[in-house]
């Protein structure tokens, strides 16, 4: 187990690439006008066959539902959704793009989705995997002990 200075320097190391990631996606959103919310939300709906509750959506964000209402009350306006009764559950509304929204995103999912895919080539396939499994990892160890945090 590794301890003390090290431990500060690799959380700190590795935050400042989170956040490196995170403004990558920040810079992408804001080239469209979007917030990174938007962005994301965009994403889950264009690659969503059929749509998705916004239950679904904040719980793949971990976002509050006002949050995630506001952006689709907003793509609503500008007609890029359409919300409709979950055939499954009807207290929840099945959130799609319609054929404008899916127009607009055409321009900026692929394209980005395209970049993620370019950069995670460029790794060999071992490194992609120890990747991908070293993050699961480390969400799983955080997940577990951010509950153990008493208030």
């Amino acid at each position: 187990m590794i301890a003390g200075r090290e431990i500060n320097r690799l959380v700190n190391a590795y935050c400042k690439l989170r956040d490196r990631q995170t403004a990558v996606y920040a810079r992408c959103a804001k080239t469209h006008g979007l917030t990174v919310n938007e962005l994301f939300i965009l994403d889950i709906l264009w690659f969503s066959e059929g749509g998705c509750t916004q239950t679904e959506i904040c719980g793949r964000l971990s976002a509050n539902k006002q949050t995630v209402n506001a952006v689709i009350a907003r793509f609503c306006r500008q007609g890029y959704v359409s919300c409709t009764e979950d055939a499954e559950d009807r207290r929840s509304k099945r959130i799609a793009l319609t054929r404008k929204g899916k127009a607009y995103a055409r321009k900026i999912i692929p394209p980005a989705a395209d970049a993620e895919n370019l950069a995670m080539a460029d790794m060999t396939a071992a490194e992609a995997r120890r990747l991908v499994k070293l993050t699961a990892d480390f969400t799983e160890y955080m997940e577990r002990r951010f509950a153990e945090i008493k208030e």
